[in-house]
């Protein structure tokens, strides 16, 4: 199996460096890392450059133009740049566990997609973390929000759902075929809410189960404002839209992306 870790990010470049660090401190590393930058400044591609160089595993740095919050574009654009037949997903405000891919790798199963969890950090902590650019973190540590969610045991909690509600953007993975088969995300969903949902329940629409998994395939989540939510109300009529109508395949999606 060939793992793409694909991370999004946005003009925070301090978290991104301590989610690049422990992405590179795996018992099982990804086989490539591409960065979803949905148009981040400078300093951000600075940070990956110097990454690229000190990286034994291929780092792709995947851009596009600051035109708004367009995390559903940006990530069809690096499944486009990924290369392995399977994709972690991950946010680039995470910390992931030293055995997040192996993890992922071993629950990983055909027919499903997976939803993992996270662990939210105080802000307190947070801002410690980023200072001391750390990137390591075990249940027992202080600032956590929920040490159920930090617990990770050697045989996986995880059930199967035919259901898309309350699915973790920062915590996911999928075969790739199944992602080219309903098109990827949908590009019309600019702004913040439900890309995910959206696309978890085209795939559910397209015969795929979600398997949740707990205790397992661990993120720790940093503390930061909320986005705006001003497209939400549009974003759930276009949710509730591909739910009753049981949609597969985005109209507007990863075969819509120019190459790159």
């Amino acid at each position: 199996m060939k793992v793409s870790l694909v991370i999004s990010t946005y003009n925070w470049p301090q978290a991104l460096e301590i989610c690049l660090m422990s992405a590179l401190s795996q018992t099982r590393l990804p086989d490539e890392i591409v960065i979803a930058d949905d148009g981040s400044k400078e300093e951000t591609r600075l940070l990956i450059e110097s990454f690229k160089r000190q990286s034994q595993v291929p780092i792709v740095h995947v851009w596009h133009e600051d035109l708004g919050f367009r995390l559903a574009m940006i990530r069809n654009r690096a499944l486009r740049a990924a290369t392995g037949d399977y994709i972690v997903q991950v946010d680039g405000d995470v910390i992931l566990d030293s055995h997040f891919i192996a993890d992922h790798i071993d629950v990983a199963e055909k027919g499903c997609f997976i939803r993992g969890t996270r662990c939210c950090i105080t802000e307190e902590v947070s801002s410690q973390l980023l200072q001391e650019k750390r990137a390591s973190l075990r249940i027992y540590s202080k600032g956590l929000k929920s040490r159920f969610n930090a617990t990770r045991l050697p045989f996986a909690f995880s059930r199967k759902e035919s259901d898309a509600t309350k699915v973790k953007g920062c915590n996911m993975a999928f075969w790739r075929d199944d992602l080219v088969a309903v098109n990827g995300y949908n590009n019309q969903l600019q702004g913040w809410g439900h890309e995910d949902e959206e696309l978890c329940w085209r795939l559910i629409n397209l015969g795929l189960k979600k398997k949740i998994v707990k205790m397992h395939a661990v993120v720790y989540h940093l503390h930061h404002k909320l986005c705006s939510r001003e497209s939400e109300d549009q974003h759930k009529e276009e949710l509730k839209r591909c739910i009753q109508d049981r949609v597969v395949r985005a109209e507007n999606g990863y075969d819509q992306i120019d190459e790159v």
